[in-house]
């Protein structure tokens, strides 16, 4: 058993089962929570008979670190090492006074959007909670408190909603005080459309919702995204207009620009009628180009005039800068294999 896996309350209920007082699930989810945590000995508020008997009882694993790769604009980009042997990719990017974590959910993805590097992978396997909060701790450890990332998103490989249960659990071991204590107003989960989980995010969680949107009606989405046949663009909307928001609190809407394909003027107006009446702020991506796909980036005016017709239409409208370009690690690029990194 890898008690990484398991939140606060169920090591209360694990020490419980054991024949010891609920607090002791507590004492020993602090400390697997903290930074350089190695081994059982260190839990000094065990008993030495407990800590002892610890081993035997059961495990945690923590992620190894393969590569690092670091942009000449500041992100940073590692390869995980899992227990089996598989590898997942993790990306810091820095702010002017913040950075953000971009976790993964998934070894690859099954979602086949076609412009995603990711998607060539297929879908290998889900990652488990302890893999998916143990890359923020490893980043941790890794850059320092005074590097800390302060914003945590699920934007990196997989589809998050396709993991939805460890998903749960990872937010939970995320936002305890007592765990990675992180705001729930730092975390945002992103979706392609997965419009029945959508729906349960709102009703289980209070984290941000990003929406992968990338085109602005089905028949250009389905071309590239084939989750759009299974759940239309009218299915996407209404689950998207019943989302539980929090005041103040907006949809975050990505969109990818593609050359001569969803960037067009008439693709922002059909944009900006498609979101009306839902709290919108909308993150137009130009395109990064990857090996082996064949789309192009848009041109810089087309991206200033799709811009401009959104912001005119009363959106929020941000043109995402392509941080970690150069090492592969911007939106849409990531991808690792064991070969790859032998």
């Amino acid at each position: 058993m890898d008690f990484r896996n398991l939140s606060r309350k169920d090591l209360e209920l694990w020490a419980l089962d054991q024949g010891m007082p609920a607090f002791r699930g507590r004492q020993l989810f602090r400390w697997l929570w903290r930074p350089f945590f190695q081994d059982f000995s260190q839990v000094t508020d065990f008993p030495k008979a407990l800590r002892l008997k610890m081993p035997g009882l059961g495990t945690f694993y923590s992620l190894r670190t393969i590569t690092q790769e670091i942009s000449i604009d500041g992100t940073r980009k590692w390869a995980f090492g899992l227990n089996d042997g598989q590898v997942v990719e993790t990306v810091l990017i820095p702010g002017q006074d913040h950075n953000t974590i971009c976790v993964s959910t998934q070894v690859g993805c099954a979602m086949g959007c076609k412009f995603c590097y990711t998607a060539q992978m297929g879908y290998v396997r889900d990652l488990a909670p302890s893999e998916m909060a143990g890359q923020v701790l490893r980043v941790i450890e890794l850059v320092g408190p005074e590097e800390r990332p302060r914003n945590i998103v699920f934007m990196g490989m997989g589809e998050p909603l396709a993991n939805y249960d460890n998903l749960l659990k990872s937010l939970e071991i995320l936002l305890d005080d007592m765990g990675l204590n992180f705001s729930s107003r730092r975390i945002t989960v992103s979706t392609c459309g997965l419009v029945p989980k959508i729906e349960r995010l709102g009703k289980d969680t209070n984290v941000g919702l990003a929406i992968s949107l990338h085109a602005p009606d089905d028949q250009v989405r389905s071309k590239i995204m084939p989750i759009n046949r299974r759940y239309p663009l009218a299915e996407l909307i209404k689950a998207c207009k019943q989302y539980h928001l929090s005041p103040r609190q907006r949809i975050t809407f990505e969109y990818l620009l593609l050359g001569g394909i969803t960037d067009r003027p008439v693709h922002a107006r059909l944009l900006a009628k498609l979101l009306q009446g839902i709290p919108a702020k909308i993150n137009l991506i130009p395109f990064n180009e990857i090996p082996k796909i064949g789309f192009k980036p848009p041109g810089p005016r087309d991206v200033l005039a799709f811009q401009e017709i959104l912001r005119d239409a009363n959106y929020t409208t941000i043109i995402r800068k392509s941080r970690g370009n150069d090492i592969s690690a911007a939106c849409g690029q990531l991808h690792a294999s064991v070969e790859e990194m032998v």
